[in-house]
């Protein structure tokens, strides 16, 4: 395993594509197939029963498992030399009517769903405590002034209940969009050697949709084989969502610089965060993984989209680089959504720290305020150039933009004193912000409900 793996990616996700898993997703599939075809009368009962018995009841390890997935690279498919352990098991009967009428790509490709689905299940979860996490920042801090920055610039005051209900907001649509990738994704995969299904004749739609039901998926218009949108498109979710973290890791990351020193993770008792040279260093951690397992979720997007050009009826090697980024795109996302998680839980915000920053402009970041509150009587250009005069004064002189603003004869003589001290207080030039953090409250509440 790569090592960075074990520090970047989720171990929960690991699991769910592991080896173990699509072995035993594989057998579900086997089993499901041979009730199915009995029920349908293509298949004895007895041997769907012995197959069933012999798919639920095992499931290779240690070994027997390495050798499965060693023998793969020969036959291209781990299926082939599962089928020949499985056989071994069997009577008969059950040898003779195993996989019956299917192919690899059908019990791998349905196994992929299974996986994908109850990876979308862990994803949903640990998002939807992420945006616990957002909407509590948001509420407790609706009213804590901070700093905009705009390219990295100081522009105008917002309220750190924004930022927070910002990040809320973009996890909110991860979560509804992962929602619709899972129903998208739902379909069985059962075409047989070239998608005519021929192998099971007239029986072929009544297996297809006792298979599906049996297996809780959909019954597809036509089998997928060598059409992967459904596949893509997930990839592209996932892509989207690890763009997501980044982003939220990112704020978090850059917040945490000592000259900003806005927020900070919560210190733990094993030390994370500490630097190995210097001890006064209290590094964002989780933030940071969370913006590596980002960038290689980022990296392996592509792939899927790329391992949509296909060949006719059967894939001459995009499903195979399919199969393999898609399990490492799912490990690495689900890396940057528990760091992300991790790194917001129990934040440390530093609201003194904000303050400190709004006033740090010496009233600058009031320029655009007073400029529109003048620009109602000399119009934009007139006011932009008096406070843009101001500005440059209370600059040279080291006074900040209240003074300066108060000394010149042309302001004063448009805008009264109070109107002045209004036009130059932060806290009345928030806007919508109230607004928009109760739209982002009331639409996590509306998802909570849905789920």
């Amino acid at each position: 395993m790569n090592p960075a793996d074990l520090v970047q990616d989720s171990p929960d996700m690991a699991r769910v594509w592991s080896a173990p898993s699509q072995v035993r997703r594989m057998l579900e599939f086997l089993a499901a197939l041979a009730q199915a075809e009995a029920e349908a009368g293509v298949i004895p009962h007895a041997a769907a029963d012995g197959i069933a018995s012999a798919c639920l009841g095992w499931l290779p390890e240690g070994q027997a498992l390495e050798a499965i997935y060693q023998e793969a690279g020969r036959t291209g498919t781990p299926i082939i030399p599962l089928l020949e352990r499985l056989s071994q098991r069997l009577d008969g009967s059950g040898r003779s009517y195993l996989y019956w009428g299917a192919t690899s790509q059908d019990v791998c490709d349905t196994a992929l769903v299974l996986q994908a689905r109850e990876g979308l299940d862990l994803f949903i979860d640990h998002l939807m405590a992420i945006c616990e996490e957002c909407a509590t920042l948001a509420e407790a801090h609706r009213a804590t002034l901070t700093v905009g920055r705009t390219l990295l610039q100081q522009a105008v005051p917002i309220t750190f209940g924004l930022k927070a209900a910002r990040w809320l907001a973009l996890v909110v649509r991860q979560v509804r969009r992962l929602r619709e990738e899972y129903a998208r994704i739902s379909y069985v995969q059962l075409g047989g050697a070239a998608g005519t299904l021929a192998s099971l004749g007239e029986a072929g739609m009544p297996v297809t949709r006792r298979l599906a039901q049996a297996l809780g998926l959909g019954v597809p218009d036509l089998p997928w084989h060598t059409e992967r949108d459904r596949v893509a498109t997930l990839g592209a979710a996932l892509g989207v969502l690890a763009g997501a973290m980044g982003k939220i890791a990112l704020d978090l990351v850059l917040l945490s610089q000592t000259e900003v020193g806005e927020v900070a993770e919560a210190a733990s008792a094993t030390g994370q965060g500490r630097s190995s040279a210097m001890p006064q260093k209290r590094n964002p951690v989780n933030a940071v993984v969370a913006l590596a397992a980002s960038r290689r979720a980022l990296g392996v997007a592509p792939v899927l989209l790329g391992a949509m050009l296909q060949e006719h009826e059967r894939a001459a090697g995009g499903w195979q680089a399919e199969s393999g980024a898609l399990p490492d795109l799912f490990c690495h996302a689900m890396g940057s959504v528990a760091h992300v998680e991790e790194a917001l839980r129990e934040l440390r915000v530093d609201t003194q720290r904000m303050r400190a920053h709004v006033s740090s402009s010496h009233g600058l970041i009031m320029a655009e305020s007073l400029t529109l509150a003048l620009a109602t009587t000399v119009g934009r250009p007139e006011a932009a150039r008096l406070v843009q005069e101001a500005a440059q004064r209370a600059q040279e002189s080291g006074v900040d933009l209240a003074e300066a603003a108060r000394s010149d004869q042309r302001i004063t003589a448009i805008l009264p004193m109070a109107a002045l001290v209004q036009a130059l207080d932060p806290t009345a030039y928030l806007g919508s912000t109230g607004i928009y953090i109760d739209q982002a409250l009331a639409a996590y509440h509306q998802l909570q409900d849905s789920l």
